[in-house]
């Protein structure tokens, strides 16, 4: 189950620099007709916002366990 969860999580940040580049592309095209920028801004946090959810309620559910403190 934390290897699924860990997919997960590296799947979301693949999706979020794709998405900058496309966000990129689109400054750099200034096309009216496409898309604007902020929907692909959007994307990158809403999926952030869904990885820190989800990171959340897996440590509280003990499916993946955080490094103890140092000291």
């Amino acid at each position: 189950m934390a290897f699924a969860i860990k997919i997960i999580i590296i799947g979301c940040l693949i999706f979020m620099v794709f998405s900058l580049f496309q966000a990129l592309f689109v400054l750099n095209k200034n096309d009216p007709s496409k898309p604007s920028m902020s929907k692909f801004i959007g994307r990158r946090v809403m999926i952030s916002a869904f990885i820190i959810i989800l990171m959340l309620v897996a440590i509280l559910t003990g499916v993946i366990t955080p490094h103890p403190r140092p000291f």
